[in-house]
């Protein structure tokens, strides 16, 4: 497969840019049957007995404007992964190059890289008198996406009702729709959720290179499948009930923690890339967003939705569905895995 065969012409009034309220007057397209409805329809949407899986990170406040010690540059960074002791993944822009060992002055953090730059990536290492994480949420400002040129009134709303363990560097968008209505409204159609962690990175949404999509290195990110959570998802699925992930996240997440025919308690890394021709072994719905041309999560949801993935696509396109992260979503219904 080449990467061309997952692109698609995305127009700029289709990307959203702005966030709707309340949330869950977002749309929602049904993608096995093309029908167009509301977020908060899906009560009626979901049986009794189905389990909805979230993402409950949050996103660290990452972006952080210094300059250089040496020179008095600007340096802008956004942290992407936290690394060991106090060493950081991150991108950076500077008017002059970075080197390694360059010294940065930021609000209260110390930072000198220790790689050279590699595609705008660097190693660096942090240091402040107290956790950078919580000095972060003083002094850091909020990654948001490249292509959202909007304004929001509060950074919470790039947060998700679920949000508890910081660590991500994007939201897991497909949660952004719920509301606490919404969420009691499915509990009372006998719709259960639980809740995983993955820490979203900013690779996830970066267009494939040229060539085979074979051929593409897939990140890594941290993630973790607690013990309730492992339980709470196995005897759904002995049940009868369906496993619905909300999000790619947690496709990746629960996908990456099967053995046998159960998912087990897990915390590690996962760098799974589900392309066309993956049998998904857990999951039984997908709750997502709808996602950029040439990404690795374009190429997830053409493996669930097989050939007919552009015509779901086009067919939001020409109904006026708002795309990417602050956009609409899908419920895509994948055919039975067990």
């Amino acid at each position: 497969m080449d990467v061309s065969e997952f692109d698609y012409h995305l127009p700029a009034g289709n990307i959203a840019q702005s966030a709707i309220e309340p949330r869950d007057a977002s749309r929602l397209l049904v993608a096995a049957t093309l029908d167009d409805r509301m977020f908060r329809d899906l009560p009626d949407l979901l049986e009794e007995g189905d389990l909805l899986v979230v993402n409950r990170t949050r996103v660290r406040r990452a972006r952080l404007g210094g300059v250089r010690r040496e020179t008095g540059g600007v340096v802008e960074v956004l942290l992407t992964k936290r690394g060991e002791g106090r060493s950081w993944e991150a991108m950076i822009r500077s008017s002059n190059p970075v080197r390694t060992g360059t010294v940065i002055d930021f609000p209260g953090i110390i930072g000198t890289t220790t790689s050279e730059p590699e595609r705008g990536i660097v190693t660096i290492d942090l240091e402040s008198e107290g956790d950078v994480d919580d000095l972060l949420a003083v002094v850091g400002t909020m990654p948001l996406p490249p292509y959202f040129h909007g304004v929001l009134d509060d950074d919470e709303r790039y947060q998700t009702i679920f949000a508890k363990e910081i660590g991500s560097a994007a939201a897991p968008t497909a949660s952004l729709h719920f509301t606490p209505r919404l969420l009691s409204s499915l509990h009372e159609a006998g719709v259960a959720t639980t809740e995983i962690g993955l820490e979203v990175g900013l690779d996830t949404f970066r267009p494939m290179a040229e060539g085979e999509v074979d051929d593409h290195t897939m990140h890594r990110e941290r993630f973790n499948i607690p013990d309730l959570a492992a339980a709470h998802i196995n005897s759904t699925s002995v049940a009868g009930g369906r496993v619905i992930a909300v999000g790619t996240t947690v496709v990746r997440a629960l996908e990456s923690s099967v053995r046998g025919d159960e998912v087990i308690p897990t915390e590690g890394e996962t760098d799974l890339f589900i392309r066309p021709g993956y049998r998904p072994q857990v999951v039984d719905a997908l709750i997502t967003n709808f996602h950029a041309p040439r990404t690795t999560l374009l190429v997830l949801v053409a493996s669930l939705l097989g050939d007919r993935w552009q015509q779901v696509y086009q067919h939001a396109i020409a109904s006026g569905y708002r795309f990417l992260s602050f956009g609409d979503a899908m419920l895509i219904d994948i055919p039975t895995n067990r």
